[in-house]
């Protein structure tokens, strides 16, 4: 059985590790990332560590196994990861609902992930579900961005309730910033 809960130790976050390795674009083939999704970026165990200590992120487990993730990206933390500061500050440039997002008070997801074996199976709607419930009254909107070419990831972020409210391009990619409006 999938228990979805918060980061309450050393090894989920060590889960969340291995996991990411799985999936990021250089350890899977074109034809993998294509069909069943990719990370982009690699974060280390003393980032992870950063980002719990400020706010613990989400995970999926089955036993003793992290099966998915959604990883909690405060303000705070955007200085401490190139790839997170640029993605608040293309954040902060965009505007919904005719107000500028730099003034209002969001949250990030920092990266999504979900273990090949449990996609398909509503898992990434249970992890923004308890994500929604544990940080809903901290904070107006959840947004992050999506690769464009990750058709799977954006198809799941449409069926959870975000939006598309800009793109932007970094790295060689374009990416669809997304955001769910929690209020």
């Amino acid at each position: 059985m999938v228990e979805v809960k918060r980061v309450s130790d050393i090894s989920d976050l060590e889960g969340i590790k291995a996991l990411q390795e799985l999936n990021l674009s250089g350890n899977i083939s074109p034809e993998e990332a294509s069909h069943e999704g990719f990370l982009t970026a690699s974060y280390t165990m003393d980032f992870l560590l950063e980002m719990h200590n400020d706010e613990p992120s989400i995970i999926a487990k089955v036993d003793d196994d992290v099966v998915g993730y959604a990883l909690v990206s405060t303000k705070k933390m955007r200085s401490s990861h190139d790839l997170l500061d640029g993605l608040f500050n293309a954040i902060d440039n965009c505007e919904y609902r005719q107000q500028s997002l730099s003034e209002i008070n969001y949250v990030v997801v920092g990266q999504l992930c979900v273990a090949k074996d449990y996609r398909g199976q509503g898992l990434v709607q249970a992890l923004y579900s308890h994500f929604r419930d544990c940080l809903h009254n901290q904070y107006d909107y959840l947004v992050t961005d999506v690769a464009k070419a990750n058709v799977r990831s954006l198809k799941a972020h449409h069926k959870t309730g975000f939006q598309v409210i800009n793109e932007l391009e970094y790295g060689g990619f374009g990416w669809d910033i997304v955001l769910w409006d929690w209020r």
